[in-house]
């Protein structure tokens, strides 16, 4: 176990790091099914990102259907104008999830990017990039193996390794010291002046916070790694991969990290593939499910929200999307204001085999002890 830290330390450090206090938001009693009554449709903002703002109502898009591609579209449609408004003249970072650079199952599917890509055709935004930073591997390894060349060809995009663009600093915390530790992150993530971020993410497990949908796909894509190297390894001559700090060391350390970081990194439009999701041990080793679902928002908390309920899983139980929720300030995830545009979630909900690690994913609700 991790060992205690002095408790005046610990206050002294939040209270004084960028992202100091955020770890303290209070909990809140939320509900735990979705009532099915959607909320008045909140006017939307191109100028201020999800995370500025406090949490009024959102909306939600569901799509279904036999084609993937196509469902992406759809779900896109319903935020035309805004997704035009908000873009404008800034630069899309389409950015897939891609964990390993040799698992299908794990990685953002091509036709799901395709459909993204069709829509942001059809509304006249081209300046576009596919962006990624695996875990490990080489990330043009990956994307040779997934087939997203071919999207490059046919849509005149650029595919970007993240590892090599230039680099900013934020803090994180391990919880064997609790004291800040830098992490570099890719620039252009946090540069939504210039940049919009769609997370191209999917339904799937995972085994360290339960599950991963847009935010993580964004906060933990966006930490930097050297050449070689990766989560379990230092590459050549002492590289390491910043990623792996991100993680914070256990349980409680990655639910705080991503939680804190999601106030600067994350998707100001998310499209969740759940057309084929990924049960059991994820992100990598788990198995298939099939729903033939997309969803998309414009809130990314909403639309972290609505993937719970379609994987059926209690958000109380994971960690940083429960500290988002109750902090108020990232968007909406309480389910009787978020509007839901398309058949109703009930209708698609599964309820996903958890991974054999529950019970040490949910241990971010005890207090840690000395050890």
């Amino acid at each position: 176990m991790s060992k205690m830290v002095c408790p005046e330390s610990r206050r002294k450090f939040l209270k004084n790091t960028i992202f100091g206090g955020a770890a303290a938001v209070a909990a809140t009693s939320l509900p735990t099914a979705w009532a099915g009554q959607p909320a008045p449709a909140a006017k939307s903002s191109s100028r201020v990102a999800p995370a500025a703002r406090s949490a009024g109502t959102a909306k939600v898009s569901l799509a279904t259907g036999n084609d993937r591609a196509d469902i992406a579209f759809k779900s896109m449609e319903p935020f035309k104008a805004e997704i035009a408004a908000a873009i404008g003249n800034k630069r899309v970072i389409l950015k897939p999830n891609n964990v390993i650079t040799n698992v299908p199952l794990c990685a953002s599917h091509v036709d799901n990017l395709e459909g993204i890509l069709e829509f942001l055709k059809s509304i006249g935004k081209t300046n576009v990039i596919l962006a990624e930073s695996p875990a490990g591997g080489s990330v043009m390894e990956g994307f040779n193996n997934y087939g997203y060349p071919r999207l490059a060809k046919k849509y005149g995009i650029k595919l970007v390794d993240l590892d090599t663009e230039a680099v900013t600093v934020v803090q994180c915390i391990d919880e064997k010291d609790f004291q800040p530790h830098p992490v570099r992150v890719a620039k252009i993530m946090m540069d939504p002046a210039n940049n919009f971020v769609i997370s191209a993410a999917k339904l799937k497990t995972h085994d360290l916070v339960g599950i991963t949908l847009s935010l993580k796909n964004v906060v933990i894509g966006a930490g930097h790694k050297d050449a070689g190297s990766g989560l379990a390894n230092a590459g050549p001559g002492g590289g390491r991969s910043d990623k792996r700090l991100m993680h914070g060391g256990g349980t409680h350390g990655i639910n705080y990290n991503i939680f804190t970081l999601s106030s600067v990194l994350h998707p100001h439009l998310a499209v969740i593939d759940g057309y084929e999701g990924m049960e059991g041990t994820g992100p990598v080793h788990g198995t298939p499910i099939s729903q033939k679902v997309c969803l998309t928002s414009l809130d990314w908390l909403a639309a972290d929200r609505i993937g719970a309920e379609l994987m059926g899983v209690d958000v109380e139980k994971i960690g940083y999307l429960k500290f988002a929720i109750a902090s108020g300030n990232r968007g909406q995830g309480d389910l009787s204001k978020i509007q839901i545009i398309g058949p109703p979630v009930k209708n698609f909900a599964k309820t996903y085999q958890l991974p054999n690690t529950w019970q040490q994913i949910i241990s971010w609700q005890r207090p840690m002890v000395a050890s």
